[in-house]
Parts: structure tokens; sequence; C-alpha cells
């Protein structure tokens, strides 16, 4: 919703939270006032046009602060008269800001009022799921984190019962090595009494020489 109003003589298109400067009004700065020459009102697709003014309308600002407008300087010569006026000038003015826009029973204030705690209860309602969401997450990493150290225990005990174990294979297996040379002369000593008794049957056994008388 916005408005058109006039004041000082000059014509403003204005909305609510809207800041315009205007020809001075003789207002102390925080006080409200009301601009009562609304020419034009329009609400969406509807609008109220005065004739001059819209009769159920009012336009409400807050007198901000009282300044004065930028210098403008006013030069006047009249040729070949050597007249020369050089004026500057600057206009004295106040800030307002729109608080209200209203046309019959509809305020675009109280419109305002209700968006914005609308849009509150939305954002609470969005950081709560947010916070419900994170929640679940947390919960969510911890277990995941739970599962995976489990298993890293579970491997690691049975390697601590079994360094024992490894240590005595070493003594188990040195025995065998060490009867190994028993074995191995048990063994050769069949191959030597073999060979033995071949060379004996091979020797001939030399005649007996008959002695001479």
């Amino acid at each position: 919703m916005y408005a058109v109003i006039e004041t000082g003589g000059k014509q403003y298109r204005v909305e609510l939270g809207t800041e315009l400067e205007v020809e001075l009004v003789d207002v102390e700065p925080g006080q409200e006032i009301n601009l009562n020459r609304v020419l034009l009102v329009v609400d969406g697709d509807k609008s109220a046009v005065g004739q001059p003014v819209v009769a159920d309308a009012t336009v409400s600002a807050r007198v901000l602060r009282q300044i004065r407008g930028e210098k403008t300087i006013s030069f006047k010569y009249r040729p070949k008269a050597r007249r020369r006026v050089k004026k500057g000038h600057r206009q004295e003015l106040t800030v307002l800001k729109i608080t209200e826009v209203r046309l019959g029973a509809k305020s675009a204030a109280a419109e305002a009022s209700e968006a914005d705690a609308a849009a509150a209860a939305e954002r609470e309602k969005v950081a709560k799921a947010a916070a419900r969401q994170a929640a679940e997450d947390t919960a969510l990493a911890e277990k995941l984190k739970a599962r995976a150290v489990a298993p890293a225990a579970s491997k690691a005990a049975p390697k601590a019962k079994a360094a024992p174990a490894d240590v005595a294979v070493p003594a188990a297996t040195h025995a065998p090595a060490k009867a190994a040379p028993a074995k191995a002369k048990a063994k050769a000593a069949p191959k030597a009494a073999k060979t033995d008794e071949p060379a004996s049957k091979a020797a001939p056994k030399r005649p007996a020489r008959a002695k001479k008388d």
C-alpha cells in the first residue's frame, strides 16, 4: 500500500517506512504528525483517488530531525550596467518517517506487524528444525564412531593372546632339528654295512701254498 501526499506545496509518493525531506514543519523532533492532504491511495489492484483529497485516508509520520538543505546560488547581473548580485540560500527542511498509511479500516502498519510476526514464527520454526537435525546428526555420528571402534578392539584382543603361542613355536620347531642328525646317522649306518658285505664277497680266497720238503 502506498499513497501520494501534499505538503509544503509539493507532492510525495510514500509508503510505510519511507523517509523523506519536506519543507519546514514547526514540530519538535520525536513527535507524531498527521498528513491530512492525501491525494491518492493504492492497495494492490484497488485505488482511491481524491477530489482533491481522499476522504477516509490518513498518513501518519514521525519527525526525525530538522536540517538545512544544500546551498543554492542566485546570481543576477545587468549587462553594460556593471550590476552584479550574488546570493546564497539554504532551505530549512524537516525529515519525516512514515509510520502509518490507512484507508478506511485497512492499516498498512497492522499488516506489516502481522507479516513480521509470521516471519519471526517461521524463522523460529526453521531454527528449531535445524537444531533438532543437528542433534540427530551428532547422535548418528557417535553411533557410527562406536561401531567403528568395537571391531578394532575385537581384532586387537586375539593378537594379544596369541603372542605367547608364537613365542613357544620356535621351541617345537627346533626339537626336530636336533633329532635330525641322529636319524641321518642311523640311516647312514646300513649303507655302510651294505657296502662292506659285497667287498668281503668280492675278495677271492687265495689257495694255501704247499710247502716243499
